[in-house]
């Protein structure tokens, strides 16, 4: 295939599957992974996608990828993040899970667990938990974010103030090499500072392709977290705050 016709496929694939690797676009297209290293070098010098290792992503913006892209964005690594996460959860406990596709992961992998209580800004955690009888779920107010299901805004927050949450799990669309947690709505952010200070404790859920991204809006630090499930360890400053505030990392598939 020429180049021409191969790169805007190149394009269709990262918008479908939030991000490309050479390994898979060799595969797909029969060529050698020179011939991918350049069009992808060339796609990320005219702006349409971020080099990161191994392959490439949509841009970073300040705008997130569409949600049906990061629902299916590094989805294996999300499930074995997911059953992690759950395995810390025990039963008969009160639970905040927020918005974001990792979370939806983790409540698929609650379904098994019994007496908890789940309160949630996230509609199809709701949808999803419903299958459970034996899981009591609250939905928050708030105002309706269309494009993934998330309800945001001060009630939200103010169903939050109601709690005390005895785990809060939560995701995020950005990590700072730095260690700072972001996010791209504003709003979201709010809601979010509320579910880290009602909670006992707080699990951050987020695969690598988050180390790679950028957003504007900061919701916390690592140093706020007592647990991080992630398919990598983070970046060195990362690591060194994880360590000063006895912040557990917990990388899925490392012995």
């Amino acid at each position: 295939m020429v180049q021409t016709l191969r790169k805007p496929e190149i394009i269709n694939i990262a918008r479908r599957d939030g991000m490309v690797t050479v390994e898979g676009l060799v595969e797909h297209f029969g060529v050698t992974p020179q011939t991918i290293r350049r069009d992808l070098s060339e796609l990320a010098d005219s702006g349409q996608l971020d080099r990161v290792h191994g392959g490439a992503i949509l841009p970073s913006t300040t705008v997130n990828i569409g949600y049906s892209e990061r629902r299916n964005l590094n989805h294996a690594s999300k499930v074995d993040i997911a059953r992690a996460c759950a395995a810390e959860i025990p039963n008969d406990c009160s639970v905040f899970l927020n918005i974001g596709t990792t979370t939806e992961a983790v409540a698929s992998e609650l379904l098994q667990h019994e007496g908890l209580l789940v309160v949630t800004n996230n509609i199809n955690i709701s949808v999803i938990l419903s299958a459970n009888p034996n899981i009591d779920v609250v939905v928050t107010g708030g105002n309706l974010r269309r494009l993934d299901g998330g309800l945001i805004g001060d009630l939200a927050k103010e169903t939050i103030n109601r709690f005390r949450f005895d785990i809060a799990v939560i995701g995020c669309s950005a990590l700072h090499e730095e260690g700072d947690i972001l996010d791209f709505d504003f709003q979201e952010v709010g809601v979010s500072q509320a579910i880290i200070e009602r909670s006992e404790k707080v699990f951050l859920v987020a695969d690598a392709s988050k180390f790679d991204r950028k957003a504007p809006a900061k919701i916390a630090s690592l140093a706020d977290i007592d647990t991080f499930f992630s398919d990598m360890a983070p970046p060195p400053q990362c690591l060194q705050m994880c360590r000063d505030s006895n912040t557990h990392i917990h990388v899925v598939g490392a012995s």
